[in-house]
């Protein structure tokens, strides 16, 4: 049996070219999670687990299958392979698919430098433990919180391996720590809920489990008493909780397999505007100690800093090989890939430019309007970009925050949205997405 996870990676790319692949890639993932749920002060669930899966594609020619497994026997390998080459050749021709050429592959990089691994020892199950029954009695402390849903704290350890037939490999590891609350106010048909959460790769930057649990609670408690608000036109506000939702879909729209099929709303407007002057978004993969940093992409090219909107100028797509091939273009180094999938892109780090108002200011200056806190649901047209999404929040009156409100709709048309945005500067850096509250003006809320 193989024992290393170079060795595994290897001995995949030999059995899919023993199998006639005539090219192939291959990702390899072992990690240990564990995860302790806390309800009424007392253990309600430990789970740990430890895993290795494999992942497998290979190509014939412009046709390509992908395979995977937990088996990690030499055997099973071999037949792994031959599996996924037999499907290969029955699989319909891609004339876009291929792995990249050796040229283009990044040949160095300080995986380091990233500090995407907590150096600290796994923790013991009781300190996990602590953390969950100190944040679900913080939450349970705050007036009016009757109950708490679930508290929960946990740590991840995960290493990947990649490698391809045409010389690429590489590794990386990274820890993931996390504590999360659900805390649940009033009674009966006047019960609200809400949460707050931390997860950071180094645990000596989360935030206490007591601050989790408090926060937690708090929101729950501001919900209570919700109604719904007027139907009209009013200026929304996102809260920062929510706004990198508004950003993630002009990522989406600017997707290079959205943008290939012609199935967005942003077809037509590469280097044009798309967000007001002053605003851009950076793609920055390179951040230390922030979930999204890469050296390199799914398929082994060298990620890079880089606008995609700049001045409000929408500069390019977000691309892979595949994508920016069907495009006659050259790709942005943004392929990204599960143990049992082909590639994809996908973003890295995004970050927003921040404005000079806080949020505070800016709901002194809405007068009447929303602040939306969660949303559910949603109805986008990919095509032309009309947007409609259910959500609560709080109604604002003369600046000031007023009631919550619950129960209603809200809608626009996403192009305009976010030529209309206003950004505040209340934005969280050490987040894989920086996006600050954002104003949104004239939206349709349909409620009462």
């Amino acid at each position: 049996m193989t024992h290393s996870l170079d060795d595994l990676a290897q001995a995949l790319l030999a059995a899919a070219r023993r199998a006639g692949a005539d090219s192939c890639d291959a990702m390899v993932a072992t990690g240990a999670s564990q995860v302790i749920d806390v309800r009424g002060g007392k253990l309600e669930q430990a789970e740990r687990s430890e895993a290795t899966d494999v992942g497998l594609r290979v190509l014939i020619g412009q046709r390509q299958a992908s395979v995977s497994s937990s088996d990690i026997r030499p055997e099973t390998l071999d037949i792994l392979a031959e599996r996924a080459v037999a499907m290969a050749r029955e699989a319909p021709e891609d004339p876009h698919a291929g792995l990249a050429d050796p040229g283009q592959l990044a040949t160095a990089w300080d995986i380091a430098a990233l500090e995407l691994v907590d150096p600290a020892p796994e923790p013991e199950p009781a300190e996990l433990q602590r953390r969950a029954a100190e944040a679900e009695a913080a939450a349970l402390a705050v007036p009016g919180v009757a109950q708490v849903q679930a508290s929960t704290a946990g740590y991840d350890r995960r290493r990947i391996w990649m490698a391809a037939s045409n010389g690429f490999a590489a590794n990386h590891t990274r820890t993931d720590w996390y504590v999360s609350c659900s805390a649940i106010a009033g009674t009966g048909t006047g019960m609200e809920r809400d949460s707050d959460g931390d997860a950071r790769i180094w645990d000596a930057d989360l935030r206490s489990a007591d601050d989790i649990g408090a926060r937690a609670g708090a929101r729950a408690a501001e919900r209570l008493g919700a109604r719904r608000p007027k139907t009209g036109a009013y200026p929304v506000l996102f809260d920062e909780r929510i706004s990198t939702s508004l950003i993630g879909h002009l990522l989406g729209a600017a997707n290079g397999a959205a943008v290939a099929r012609g199935a967005t709303w942003l077809r037509d407007k590469l280097g044009q505007q798309v967000l007001p002057d002053a605003l851009s978004i950076f793609e920055e993969p390179h951040r230390p100690r922030v979930a999204g940093s890469r050296p390199y992409d799914g398929e082994g090219l060298e990620t890079q800093r880089r606008a995609i909107v700049d001045g409000g100028v929408l500069t390019g797509w977000v691309l892979d090989l595949a994508s920016a091939r069907q495009l006659g273009m050259q790709s942005t180094a943004n392929a990204k890939r599960g143990i049992g999938g082909v590639p994809r892109p996908g973003t890295w780090n995004i970050a927003l430019t921040q404005g000079d108002a806080s949020r505070a200011d800016l709901i002194r200056d809405m007068g009447t309007g929303l602040l939306v806190t969660s949303m559910i649901g949603s109805t986008i047209n990919s095509n032309t970009g009309d947007y409609s999404r259910g959500a609560s929040g709080f109604w604002i009156e003369n600046g000031e925050i007023a009631y919550p409100v619950n129960e209603l709709t809200i809608a626009g048309n996403l192009h305009e949205m976010l030529m209309r945005m206003t950004p505040a500067n209340d934005a969280r850096t050490h987040l894989s997405s920086v996006v600050p509250s954002l104003l949104v003006e004239g939206m349709t809320l349909a409620g009462a």
